[in-house]
């Protein structure tokens, strides 16, 4: 496929809703048009301006016969994401055509659709209203258009809760005991890196204790911290407690109002583990089945049965856990309607105050892109109705949803929505998603990303890989001085102080 831009040289938007329509299809893009392309599909935009104002061309040629759409708007001049948009509501009908898909986002491709509630929140528009925009101006679907509305309004008040001067801390555990194949998180197998999981452990704990020094002279209050990976507990129950405990020395905890660690896998969750977690002040952990088929997890390589998630489960009830949140995801290779509905039954019959249903990505380096991408490939299918089944069951067993994301290659580009029982909504998966806040971020592959209250944003990253982020450490604390810059500029001393 080819795209062929003419006068308008912004590609980002046009190949994100063309990826929404073939998401694994090969794409090349020509900016000097001379007369020809040739390819078995090829995609025509022109901006052109003409005395009425601006004129917009949209022409898809496939194998079999030529589409075109076009319109010309009145304003001579227009910011680029108005012509963005003009582009895509030409497009969209078009491409809808050529391949008989009826993408549920519309032209939405952004990754935090609930972002564009609060925006229209603001500007005063009512609920009635919203739905209405998004239906006309990115051809949202009704449905899709009120699961955001109904996420907004739980989630703004999590939004409201922080203050002027809050961060959340992220901590990298990138270790499984396995790679899944739809995974494409930088995880290093414990079989491989067991040896070197000490000495990643002494680096993590002076990055924490550099981080901690930093957000105490700038009088930051720390409200949550997340401890994920990969799969944390698959550090000893001892490893955990130094951990745990690096935290407690390097960071007032005073003010913290959640406190979650991914035990994610139950394979790797023993008695021991979860007592020296929460012996630690932890009050929240993830057991993730992703479902509670065997067939299905031994087809995504998950090395654990239905039953193992039960008894985890049990166990943590049992060591006091009293918020557990569980991940589900829909679309899995071999996953009927059917067999989710299953899963569906198993998860409410344990009753965790949170379930969040992702929807499956095939990220291309993972091994089901890689090896098996094609079986995905035919359009819409049962994923979308194992999401609306997921919606109606889970609301009606009490839960609410409260946060949302999209994310490239999702299957009919689909949704990701956290639920949550009144009360135990995640605070910091709000706060990272709706970029509250700074989230401080330590370990491998993590990412600091810092926000000031004008919506200011800057980002720092580590190296990806444990072996880089040991070899590499001093340039990691290097980095973080760009902290101590960042509040300097953005929220000064005074504001920091406002609301102690």
């Amino acid at each position: 496929m080819t795209l062929v831009f003419d006068g308008y040289p912004q590609k980002y938007e046009i190949e994100a809703l063309c990826r929404t329509f073939f998401p694994y299809r090969k794409m090349q893009f020509v900016y000097e048009y001379h007369g020809s392309v040739e390819d078995d599909m090829v995609l025509y935009l022109r901006l052109k301006p003409v005395a009425s104002g601006l004129r917009f061309l949209v022409v898809v040629v496939d194998p079999t016969t030529q589409r075109a759409a076009h319109i010309t708007r009145l304003e001579r001049e227009l910011p680029r994401k108005e012509i963005d948009r003009q582009f895509c509501l030409l497009l969209f009908p078009l491409l809808q055509e050529v391949t008989g898909i009826r993408p549920k986002w519309g032209i939405l491709t952004g990754i935090r659709p609930v972002k564009l509630i609060h925006q229209y929140r603001k500007e005063g528009k009512t609920d009635p209203e919203i739905i209405a925009l998004m239906q006309r101006d990115f051809l949202v679907l009704p449905e899709k258009a009120t699961l955001a509305m109904a996420t907004a309004d739980h989630e703004i008040k999590v939004i409201e809760s922080s203050h002027s001067d809050s961060f959340s801390l992220y901590v990298s555990i990138p270790f499984c005991p396995g790679r899944c194949s739809y995974c494409s998180f930088v995880s290093q197998s414990v079989e491989h890196m067991a040896k070197k999981i000490p000495d990643y452990l002494a680096l993590l704990c002076r990055e924490l204790d550099e981080i901690g020094r930093l957000a105490a002279g700038l009088r930051l209050r720390l409200e949550t911290v997340y401890i994920g990976g990969g799969t944390p507990t698959t550090l000893s129950a001892e490893q955990l407690g130094r951990l745990l405990g690096q935290i407690e020395r390097s960071f007032d905890l005073s003010h913290l109002r959640e406190y979650t660690v991914e035990a994610g896998r139950p394979d790797t969750i023993t008695a021991e583990k979860l007592r020296a977690i929460y012996d630690a002040g932890v009050g929240r952990i993830s057991i993730n089945p992703q479902t509670f088929a065997d067939s299905v997890l031994q087809v995504i390589g998950r090395r654990h049965s239905a039953q193992d998630v039960f008894d985890a489960f049990a166990l943590a009830r049992s060591v006091g856990f009293s918020c557990i949140n569980m991940d589900l995801i829909a679309g899995l290779p071999t996953d009927t309607l059917e067999s989710f509905s299953h899963t569906l039954d198993a998860a409410l019959e344990l009753s965790p105050e949170n379930i969040t249903v992702h929807t499956l990505t095939l990220k291309r380096s993972s091994t089901l892109y890689q090896n098996d991408r094609n079986q995905f490939a035919g359009g819409e299918g049962d994923t979308a109705d194992m999401l609306s089944l997921s919606q109606q069951r889970l609301i009606e067993s009490g839960y609410r949803p409260y946060y949302m994301y999209r994310q490239k290659n999702t299957l009919e580009s689909l949704e990701n929505v956290g639920y949550a029982k009144a009360g135990y909504e995640g605070l910091y998966n709000v706060f990272i998603m709706d970029e509250t806040h700074s989230i401080f971020a330590a370990g491998a592959a993590a990412t600091t990303k810092l926000v000031a209250p004008n919506g200011k944003i800057e980002r720092i990253f580590n190296f990806k890989y444990p072996d880089e982020y040991q070899r590499r450490f001093d340039e990691i604390l290097s980095r973080k001085g760009e902290i101590e810059a960042f509040y300097e500029a953005h929220l000064p001393y005074s504001v920091r102080l406002q609301d102690r």
